[in-house]
């Protein structure tokens, strides 16, 4: 054995380590990718998509209001925050709304359906008495609840549909029943078509429309065979195309597709082409907040239904991408949670919900745009008008409340603790009390250490 100077044999040396293997690290488009991915992945993704989104979709709608409305409202004779005021105080009582519904067990969201489909429809009829409703517009839908507040009860019937029609077919799932088309289709399709009757008496072909697309997604998430989908399709598209042959109104808009003019031929075209007219003098950042020429006079509607083109105009492609973006991050996130979810209503009710949204900003946004007749009908969370605000934040709060109610995301929040590690008074000398330990992950990773590990 070799020896050193010293004549003592030399110490042994350590093994040395082997090298930890690194993964290699994705970077470029690949590794933004997976990020992303696994983001997506999270329990609580559609939590926060749908939270966030609707939140920021709402104040850039009051945003939009006040700019929109200013100058209708000076023409009016009123002060220029007139309809932002409004607006405001709906979307305040829209918050309370949201905030209940989303803590709401999914019992009393299904206690709710009949009492709501009830007033609902009660509301629609009294909406046709004399010297109750009143018309704007030339629709019969509103009633005048005092001073220069209105209300639209057809609004609250696509909340009605929505919560009644998926207790129905939760119900009738669980006794197996949705393998008869009778049970399908009855009594869900004629409930719909008498809510449907009642908005038609007034005139009011675009909610008609949202309504028969809850109707059909309803229908399409129960499973219902592709020749009963095209047979109820069919009816729909006849009696549409009745309704509107027996309309000129309707007739006019049908021809204002694609007009470049604003007198094309007999038909007067005025709204559709002044939006594409606002929406083309935006630009790629817009001409500024407030900067808009197309509301001073010249667009009707601007704060309404048109206030998509005025955006597109103020703020440019910019802005209305984002609309776009956050209006998609809603339907991604309701179609996750309905897809997600092991309870039948909270499926059916998620795909409704999510159904509406959707339909309703794509035919805003698309006639809008041009590609689409002018269905008179606003776009959800962004538009002015209180009746349209309220249901459809109460129905953002029951996505909200089923988000939460998922297994991993009931987990993932049961996980969420104080950062501080006392409350006060819990501990400390002289409380006679051990001090809280918080139920933490790193509390358990440390009691699950074995005894000889440091």
């Amino acid at each position: 054995m070799p020896t050193s100077r010293t004549g003592r044999p030399p110490a042994p040396r350590a093994p040395k380590r082997p090298a930890a293997t690194r993964l290699p690290r994705e970077n470029g488009v690949l590794g933004l990718y997976t990020r992303a991915r696994r983001g997506w992945d999270r329990p609580l993704t559609a939590y926060y998509l749908i939270f966030g989104g609707s939140l920021l979709v709402t104040v850039l709608g009051l945003v939009m209001v006040y700019s929109a409305s200013q100058i209708t409202a000076l023409q009016m004779s009123l002060p220029g925050s007139y309809f932002f005021r409004k607006q405001l105080l709906a979307a305040v009582i829209g918050a309370g709304l949201l905030f209940a519904a989303s803590r709401m067990p999914v019992k009393l969201h299904r206690a709710l359906a009949y009492p709501i489909l009830a007033g609902a429809v009660f509301l629609m009829a009294l909406v046709q008495v004399p010297g109750i409703g009143v018309s704007v517009n030339g629709n019969q839908n509103w009633i005048a609840v005092g001073g220069s507040f209105q209300i639209q009860p057809s609004e609250f019937g696509k909340l009605a549909l929505v919560l009644w029609g998926a207790d129905l077919l939760a119900r009738k799932q669980d006794k197996k029943l949705l393998t008869q088309w009778k049970h399908m289709l009855v009594p869900l399709v004629p409930a719909a078509f008498m809510l449907l009757g009642l908005i038609m008496i007034g005139g009011d072909m675009g909610t008609a429309i949202i309504l028969t697309a809850i109707l059909f997604g309803l229908l399409w998430l129960a499973g219902a065979p592709t020749r009963l989908f095209a047979g109820v399709l069919s009816v729909a598209a006849v009696l549409g195309l009745i309704l509107i042959k027996t309309s000129p109104n309707r007739m006019a808009r049908l021809q204002c597709l694609g007009a470049t003019e604003p007198q094309s031929g007999p038909v007067d075209c005025w709204q559709a082409v002044h939006g594409i007219y606002a929406l083309a003098s935006g630009g790629i950042f817009g001409s500024g907040l407030g900067a808009s020429v197309e509301k001073w006079g010249q667009l009707p509607e601007a704060h309404t239904d048109f206030i998509f083109a005025v955006t597109g105009e103020e703020l440019g492609l910019a802005g209305t991408l984002s609309v776009l973006a956050l209006f998609a991050a809603l339907g991604y996130a309701g179609i996750r949670v309905a897809g997600r979810t092991e309870d039948p209503f909270v499926r059916y009710a998620a795909g409704g919900v999510t159904t509406w949204i959707t339909a309703q900003a794509v035919i805003n946004i698309g006639a809008v745009l041009g590609l689409l007749p002018i269905a008179g009908v606003p776009l959800p969370l962004f538009s002015y008008g209180g009746s349209a605000l309220l249901p459809t934040m109460f129905a953002i709060g029951l996505l909200i409340a089923f988000a939460r109610d998922e297994p991993a995301a009931r987990a993932a929040l049961a996980m969420r603790q104080p950062r501080f590690g006392r409350k006060r008074g819990a501990g400390g000398t002289g409380s006679g009390r051990s001090p809280r330990r918080w139920n933490t992950m790193r509390r358990r990773a440390t009691a699950a250490r074995p005894s000889g590990e440091r």
